[in-house]
């Protein structure tokens, strides 16, 4: 058997906007520090993602040693957030509520203006704890505005075997992942339960059910067919299309590529 390999670390700041491929990351109580840290929402605090605002995939959203984001986008002027208002919120993640700090009000105005449509930036509370699905979770697991979970792990050879089903080959930031490992099979992923990577023990929780996001081209956002009609041909299950699988860390650490993966269970 090869050995398994930690080959890309990914962290995507603020919800749905454009994430960065990274050699190192620490991990906090939520995940990846400073991953899904901030998010955009409506004027009623919901959240909004690509679903709905597709442009979103344009915004990059490079950020410093010490947590200072920084806003990009075509045809805008780069803007740094100035830290955050001590203004609060209450904001929506699919069925969770959660109180959020209100960030600089000129990133508001420049995502309203680039995304066409009045929206605010939020940052997840410090001293706000954000509870997963308890029949995934232990009541102490936490995440930030992620969907549902801190990690989302892919094997680069499920990609290879989707990209061989598919005429145009797709890049694995198409699928949004934390963690990409190399040296397994197809979808060998599905069956682990627990890994461990350096130090720190990932428990696999649930498959991935994937959206339209998915199939959003993150260069230009434009929408296609694909990976979603290719992928439902055979990664259907109870009428939901899985790729990937969703991770709960044990504890905190600092992940590096190239690290050794070790399938514990």
């Amino acid at each position: 058997m090869s050995m398994l390999t930690l080959t890309h670390l990914y962290r995507y700041p603020v919800k749905s906007l454009r994430g960065a491929q990274h050699p190192a990351l620490d991990i906090g109580a939520k995940g990846f520090s400073f991953d899904r840290h901030w998010m955009v929402v409506d004027a009623q605090g919901h959240f909004l993602t690509q679903r709905q605002l597709p442009k979103m995939a344009l915004i990059a959203t490079p950020i410093d040693a010490g947590g200072v984001l920084t806003l990009s986008a075509p045809d805008m002027p780069d803007i740094t957030l100035q830290g955050t208002t001590q203004q609060r919120m209450p904001v929506t993640v699919w069925e969770d509520t959660v109180e959020a700090t209100l960030a600089d009000p000129a990133a508001d105005a420049w995502l309203s203006r680039f995304l066409a449509q009045a929206c605010r930036l939020v940052q997840f509370a410090e001293d706000v704890q954000r509870a997963l699905d308890p029949d995934y979770a232990a009541p102490s697991d936490q995440t930030g505005f992620a969907d549902g979970f801190p990690f989302l792990l892919i094997s680069q050879a499920s990609l290879d075997d989707l990209n061989a089903r598919l005429e145009q080959p797709l890049p694995m930031q198409r699928f949004r992942p934390n963690l990409v490992v190399s040296g397994c099979e197809p979808f060998a992923e599905d069956r682990w339960r627990l890994i461990r990577i350096g130090g720190v023990v990932f428990r696999v929780v649930k498959p991935c059910a994937r959206c339209a996001i998915t199939t959003i081209d993150p260069e230009t956002a434009l929408r296609s067919p694909e990976p979603l009609r290719t992928l439902a041909g055979y990664r259907r299950h109870n009428n939901m299309v899985m790729f990937g699988q969703n991770l709960i860390h044990d504890g905190p650490g600092r992940l590096e590529a190239g690290m050794a993966v070790e399938v514990l269970e």
